[in-house]
């Protein structure tokens, strides 16, 4: 605090204080806390709420663990979501690195802004795109049969190959400016420093490169593996009927069955699960939270 008043003035950093409390505090802390409270209460008709009948139980959580369906797609969300963030470092490791340690300084604000330019779009709209490229008569069945890689079109929107496919193209650029931000900060001489002593590429990543970049390797995966896991727009369009995600059952119990005190609950449920899977995650890779702030 003492140093934002010394950078910024009072008056500046009143108001930035003030404007960061609202934010927290009335888009996001009061709305959870009436998801919240709204989860233990049965859903009634308007006229009993608020009567005998409106009391606090477990009852719609419970809906949940008596479902063999819902915990079955909640599972197989978590393991997609889990695949998709190992794809994503995958494709933002090496891209990463060669941001930060080949690239010349003059091209990469010109690299950056080809990066960046997608999230210019609307998600809803990326998404629709996968849709049409993935779509059976699609661009990309025409390419690959015109090039002699394909005899006949492939039904990408079948299992969850087409969701995984949306939501790491989504989702990438979150696991890679942290993982940039990381290296860059690695001093080049200590890489020089390993080719001189005759360690291979391989082994210079894995004993110097990636324990330096830990920090924004936990920062990202968290940061896309939540995403993933809470994302709707991108399983709505791209899932097919044997690929249900988690939030779209939210969705029904809210939007369509207008029960949102089931889907508060289940809402909860998945915030609570993943961060306890998370949390597990970060113990087995030796992780801390102190490594994901900075």
């Amino acid at each position: 605090m003492n140093n934002l008043l010394r950078r910024y003035g009072t008056t500046l950093t009143v108001i930035v204080c003030l404007l960061t409390a609202f934010w927290l505090l009335v888009l996001v802390i009061l709305p959870n806390l009436y998801l919240f409270e709204n989860s233990f209460r049965p859903y009634l008709p308007v006229q009993d709420i608020g009567g005998p009948k409106d009391t606090y139980s477990f009852n719609n959580y419970m809906t949940f663990f008596s479902s063999p369906i819902h915990i079955s797609v909640f599972l197989w969300t978590i393991v997609f979501s889990s695949l998709v963030t190992f794809l994503c470092f995958v494709f933002a490791y090496p891209l990463a690195y060669y941001l930060s340690k080949k690239v010349s300084v003059k091209s990469l604000p010109t690299l950056f802004l080809v990066l960046t330019i997608p999230l210019w779009v609307s998600e809803i709209m990326r998404s629709f795109a996968w849709f049409i490229i993935l779509s059976l008569k699609g661009p990309l069945n025409i390419l690959l049969m015109s090039i002699d890689v394909i005899e006949k079109p492939i039904r990408w929107m079948t299992g969850f190959r087409s969701v995984m496919i949306g939501l790491v193209y989504t989702y990438v650029l979150f696991m890679l400016f942290p993982i940039y931000n990381a290296i860059q900060s690695l001093d080049t001489n200590q890489i020089e420093a390993a080719e001189d002593l005759g360690a291979p590429w391989w082994r210079t990543h894995w004993r110097v490169i990636l324990p330096h970049a830990k920090p924004g390797i936990a920062s990202g995966s968290v940061m896309v593996f939540m995403l993933s896991a809470g994302s709707i727009l991108v399983p709505s369009l791209l899932a097919s009927t044997n690929s249900r995600w988690f939030t779209e059952i939210i969705q029904q119990w809210i939007f369509e069955s207008l029960d949102w005190n089931t889907g508060s609950a289940y809402a909860f449920l998945l915030l609570i699960l993943c961060t306890i899977f998370v949390t597990l995650v970060m113990r087995v890779f030796r992780v801390k939270l102190s490594d994901i702030a900075k």
